[in-house]
């Protein structure tokens, strides 16, 4: 029993928004919003673009220690081929799907010049099978109605459906489109204003998204909510270029700057509740307590790495200070979970780790 009791109390240390992080943002919206973000995550700490492997072992790592690539991952089966992090799997050469995996510029590199300090920005380059990133190539994210080409896990190629393009355009898989979405975001965001020297591009004009652009990385954006993974990965991160991506921080802040359907009710919840883990066990449980200010209806899952729900462990309204909610994990397999906790259109997130 206390070896376990250790363990949890290590598995807790997590890294998370730091305190004061976002204070500037407070009562903004619009341009002026963006503007103050541009500031909080301008002038990161730049990689050099041949450490970008050895980064994608933190940052782009599954839980079988497997790389996590969005091009060919199949979230809800076994996909056709997997990735290790082992020279021997980066490309190199390739003649077709599964030989090897690269470094991809969602933001494509040629967009900007492939300058820096945007050549190694880890918040837009993914490890990705180097067959599928020819396919994709510097052709804009959209959506596809009838695709030329469909790599293994369905993502496509194919004449824009988006209104306002007609160009060809590459659609990754609905599991991902929302993390490609709020990089777009991110992009926009860090470099506003450091463009001048970026092209104008059927998606872009320098930093800024075309109307059509910016159209269909909204839909994808609130179609596809904030994962685990993406969580894991921003905070990964932070430790090494010292800044974040504020749309996973708070997805609320995408509508905030570009539509005028502004909703900071995440805020008001963050000031007015907190969430904090305890490091013990009580009979076999977990234990999660949440110090609330104000009542909300609410429900709290736990979900594993990929965002599915393992278990409801409650369902209704929380009371006014201390709340206790506990977990019997076991006949839930080893892993990295999350108590998830739903309020309204919010979602809060805090993660464990079980080894039984």
């Amino acid at each position: 029993m206390s070896k376990i009791i250790l363990f949890i109390y290590l598995s807790f240390i997590t890294a998370d928004i730091p305190d004061g992080y976002y204070d500037s943002t407070q009562g903004l919206t619009g341009i002026n919003l963006k503007i103050s973000l541009h500031e909080i995550i301008d002038n990161h700490t730049v990689q050099s673009y041949n450490s970008i492997h050895d980064h994608f072992e933190t940052t782009d790592r599954k839980f079988n220690n497997t790389v996590w690539d969005m091009y060919s991952d199949s979230p809800d089966e076994s996909p056709e081929y997997v990735y290790n992090f082992t020279s021997s799997d980066q490309c190199g050469n390739y003649s077709g799907e599964g030989d090897c995996y690269n470094r991809e510029h969602s933001w494509p590199k040629s967009w900007f010049n492939n300058a820096s300090p945007m050549n190694s920005d880890l918040f837009h380059l993914y490890p990705t099978d180097g067959y599928v990133n020819s396919h994709r190539g510097n052709y804009p994210y959209g959506d596809v109605d009838s695709p030329s080409w469909i790599s293994t896990n369905g993502s496509k190629k194919g004449i824009s459906s988006n209104l306002g393009y007609n160009g060809i355009v590459f659609e990754p898989i609905d599991e991902y489109k929302g993390d490609f979405a709020r990089t777009y975001f991110y992009m926009s965001t860090r470099y506003y204003n450091e463009d001048s020297s970026w092209d104008n591009t059927d998606m872009t004009n320098g930093a800024e998204l075309k109307e059509w652009a910016l159209n269909a990385m909204i839909n994808w954006h609130l179609n596809d909510p904030v994962s685990n993974k993406e969580i894991i990965r921003n905070d990964e991160i932070y430790l090494i270029q010292g800044n974040r991506n504020p749309f996973i921080d708070i997805p609320a802040w995408v509508e905030c700057i570009w539509t005028t359907n502004c909703n900071l009710d995440i805020q008001d919840f963050r000031k007015k509740s907190s969430i904090k883990i305890n490091s013990y066990m009580k009979k076999n449980h977990y234990i999660l307590e949440l110090n609330a200010k104000i009542k909300h209806l609410m429900k709290i899952n736990i979900v594993n790495i990929q965002g599915k729900k393992v278990k409801t462990i409650f369902s209704g309204t929380n009371q006014i200070g201390l709340n206790q909610f506990q977990f019997n994990p076991q006949n839930i397999a080893n892993g990295i979970y999350f108590f998830q906790v739903k309020y309204s259109n919010i979602t809060l997130s805090e993660k464990i780790i079980i080894i039984k």
